[in-house]
């Protein structure tokens, strides 16, 4: 029987947004950006953006538990893409007709196999009862992590099946404005979305670990919130992101009462990304990781039996944390 997955919904930009014909600074190979104009999005203000609450949007891959064997799995994003012969037809119908609306898929033969085990997003629409492409021709999903898929090898470092354990940087439960390391059940995870970040994704936006010492964690969706924002006008934001510590971070994901999401990119308003000192970064975090209660062994090769060696130590900014003398 077919699963669907948690949200992976398209979020709408607070503010309304226009295409530019000019290469985008954000994705490779797209050959338009979008920014934002000064008019705040009427969805924005249906969700009541105002009451909302801000959180900081983390610049890493998208994650997400669910069962798997009977067990809370870590799962990864993949989309479903067509094959190069039916991409090549899209998008010569894309320049044709300047959208993609109206095109026809046949979903049976225009798109790549995925793994037996693949679930496509909850938001994902349907035709015919089957799974059916967004505007941009993919499908998106999930497939289950496991260990020994060396495509998934830095997800799959963040998480032990034994113990039923994952590696999660989080505020500290107790120190305001100070960050935590520590190990959470995956069974507390269930049906969450979470950002993998870390020293080999994105590019290493929060220069985390190194090459010879990588150093990955979990950030659940939602984890940061945004305390001192400023009013919802695009000058007050863009002063925001360029002026305020609170502010060196990749964006904005408002979650508002009516269970909407909303969300702002710096390069929505031509600001760069990724920068050398972010807030992220630039914070005290602790290790809170005892490897000691749970019954199970752990590799002395994986990243939490590492980490776990940095228990109870206290680093002033993120960025000191480093496994070289482990």
């Amino acid at each position: 029987m077919e699963r669907i997955c948690a949200v992976q919904q398209k979020i709408p930009c607070v503010f309304v947004t226009q295409v530019k014909d000019e290469p985008s600074t954000k994705r490779e190979h797209q050959n338009f950006k979008v920014v934002a104009t000064e008019t705040l999005n009427p969805i924005a203000l249906n969700a009541s953006i105002q009451s909302a609450l801000a959180t900081e949007k983390v610049d890493g891959t998208c994650c997400y538990v669910t069962t798997h064997k009977g067990l809370p799995y870590l799962w990864a994003r993949l989309d479903r893409k067509p094959t190069k012969q039916a991409d090549k037809k899209f998008k010569k119908y894309i320049h044709s007709k300047g959208n993609s609306e109206g095109f026809i898929w046949n979903v049976d033969e225009d798109f790549k196999h995925v793994p037996d085990f693949w679930i496509p997003a909850k938001e994902v629409k349907r035709c015919n009862g089957k799974p059916y492409p967004d505007e941009n021709g993919h499908i998106p999903g999930w497939v289950p992590v496991e260990h020994g898929n060396k495509q998934y090898c830095w997800h799959s470092s963040v998480v032990s099946y034994d113990a039923g354990v994952a590696l999660v940087l989080r505020p500290h439960a107790e120190n305001s404005g100070s960050l935590e390391i520590c190990l959470v059940y995956l069974s507390e995870l269930l049906e969450q979305t979470l950002e993998l970040v870390g020293t080999n994704i994105n590019g290493n936006p929060y220069g985390i670990g190194s090459k010879k010492n990588p150093i990955h964690f979990l950030v659940p969706h939602g984890a940061f919130e945004v305390k001192e924002l400023p009013s919802l006008n695009h000058n007050s934001l863009v002063s925001w992101f360029n002026c305020c510590q609170e502010g060196q971070v990749e964006g904005i994901v408002w979650h508002c009462r009516d269970g909407s999401l909303i969300k702002l990119h710096r390069h929505h308003l031509g600001i760069k990304w990724p920068i050398p000192d972010t807030y992220l970064n630039s914070q005290p975090v602790t290790v809170n990781v005892n490897l000691c209660k749970y019954e199970c062994e752990f590799p002395p090769s994986l990243l939490l039996s590492h980490i776990s060696k940095k228990d109870t130590q206290r680093f002033d900014k993120l960025r000191d944390l480093s496994l070289e003398d482990v």
